[in-house]
């Protein structure tokens, strides 16, 4: 019996329209990242186990996709032991969870040849071992940008800029969300649990999923007592403008140096979007976390206002991440495009441009053999100035050439048969007006006007 073809739960098959309209989403992406003076790095789809364990905590280590070792893993290894540890001696590397994480480890390993501050982008897939369900998927891509060696806000800004363009040009409607971690530790040490501040972010970063109540009986199961949360509750609920969000925070966080300076540097941030006229909806929302152990300074997310998914977009300052690779004190900061959510919310909101799925622009019918070796220079010269086009394979029926163009979404037919030949002509019929014009053969540049 022959096989049921299938692929693996969280990943997906891409055809030819999916990918016109993924392509439209990178090139739109990378147009964005060159514009603000970013340039473009790879680095391989495995990574040592060693560089990816203990960068994202417990949960993110758990969602690695480990690459069993070539050859018979398991000989010689001892089967008594458990599964974490059984996993460390048959697996040597894993599928990158991320691309902050590699990218770290490409500047630590290629700073000699860099110039600092260094702004790369990257758009590759990265794969997490998650339960796939709607917008969140095994294998998908991120768009990074990233600029590391400099401390400046600037940098914040510039994520910020980005997100306005990108997300302009899409025409989605989206709220950026900023918060800081050092607000975050403040909030741990008045709260008087200054060694919990991880596990504070990884609740309260669920807010959104699962609600205030769930957070709060999360942080007593992950040891925090009812005084603490007391502290942390106002904070999570705060409304207001900025400004008075600020304000009841400075009272806050008085007796905390760090949360003060989180603080200062949120102000200093909003005061240099305002300056830009960033147009996008901003927002101080003191309930965002983002759950990664790297993040030390300002955090960042973007929503979709008219579609509902999660977030399509974040990001965060990263002051030492180099140093576990043996280069300290490299500040960074970072953003990513999650490019398969992109995509649903484009989807849903039917936001891609007209004829994006369209291979060619203009198709030739095929009329015989001697019609073909009339268009056959025509077709050449239209390439040559820029011009997708091609010729139907077959002398068929005009019917089934007409469902052809109507199929792949050509929007331009040209039907030159013997007459048109012998009179040196190209016709061209544009399928969605009915518009019709006859060119002498040669006027390649008229051609290419009609055409667009």
């Amino acid at each position: 019996m022959a096989q049921t073809p299938s692929i693996p739960k969280g990943t997906r098959d891409f055809g030819p329209e999916q990918m016109a309209r993924r392509n439209y989403i990178f090139d739109t992406i990378r147009s964005v990242f060159k514009k603000f003076g970013y340039s473009q790095i790879e680095t391989p789809a495995m990574e040592n186990l060693s560089t990816l364990l203990g960068k994202y905590g417990d949960e993110g280590d758990k969602l690695l996709f480990k690459i069993l070792n070539s050859g018979d893993a398991f000989a010689d290894v001892d089967k008594s032991l458990d599964s974490k540890a059984l996993s460390l001696k048959v697996c040597e590397k894993g599928l990158r969870y991320d691309l902050t994480v590699p990218f770290a480890r490409f500047v630590v390993q290629h700073q000699n040849e860099l110039s600092f501050p260094f702004k790369r982008f990257q758009i590759q897939p990265v794969w997490r071992a998650d339960r796939p369900q709607k917008g969140r998927y095994r294998e998908f891509y991120q768009c990074d940008a990233d600029s590391i060696g400099s401390a400046s806000l600037m940098g914040e800004l510039e994520m910020v800029q980005m997100v306005d363009e990108v997300f302009a040009t899409f025409g989605i409607n989206v709220c950026l969300k900023i918060n800081n971690r050092k607000v975050l530790a403040g909030l741990a040490e008045v709260c008087g649990c200054p060694d919990k501040m991880m596990d504070i972010t990884v609740a309260i970063d669920k807010i959104d999923k699962i609600g205030l109540d769930a957070v709060e009986q999360e942080l007593r199961d992950r040891g925090l007592d009812d005084k603490a949360i007391a502290v942390l509750r106002p904070v999570l609920t705060l409304q207001g403008t900025t400004a008075e969000k600020l304000a009841a925070m400075r009272s806050t966080l008085a007796a905390s140096e760090t949360g003060n300076k989180g603080l200062d540097e949120i102000e200093e941030l909003f005061g240099l979007i305002e300056a830009a006229g960033v147009q996008c909806r901003t927002e101080l929302d003191l309930s965002l976390a983002r759950g990664l152990n790297y993040y030390t300074g300002a955090i960042f997310e973007v929503k979709a206002l008219d579609f509902e998914i999660g977030s399509i977009c974040g990001g965060g300052r990263y002051d030492n991440l180099t140093g576990i690779f043996g280069l300290p004190n490299m500040s960074g900061v970072g953003i990513s495009f999650g490019a398969d959510r992109i995509y649903d919310v484009l989807t849903g909101l039917d936001k891609y441009p007209k004829e994006l799925g369209a291979a060619s622009r203009l198709l030739f019918a095929n009329m015989g053999a001697e019609e073909v070796r009339y268009i056959l220079p025509v077709s050449a010269a239209l390439r040559k100035a820029g011009i997708a086009c091609e010729i139907y394979p077959d002398a068929a029926k005009l019917k089934k050439q007409f469902d052809y163009a109507d199929h792949r979404g050509i929007p331009f037919l040209s039907i030159c048969g013997a007459d048109e030949a012998a009179a040196g002509k190209v016709n061209i019929k544009n399928l969605s007006t009915g518009e019709q014009k006859s060119f002498d053969c040669g006027e390649i540049d008229a051609m290419a006007g009609f055409l667009y």
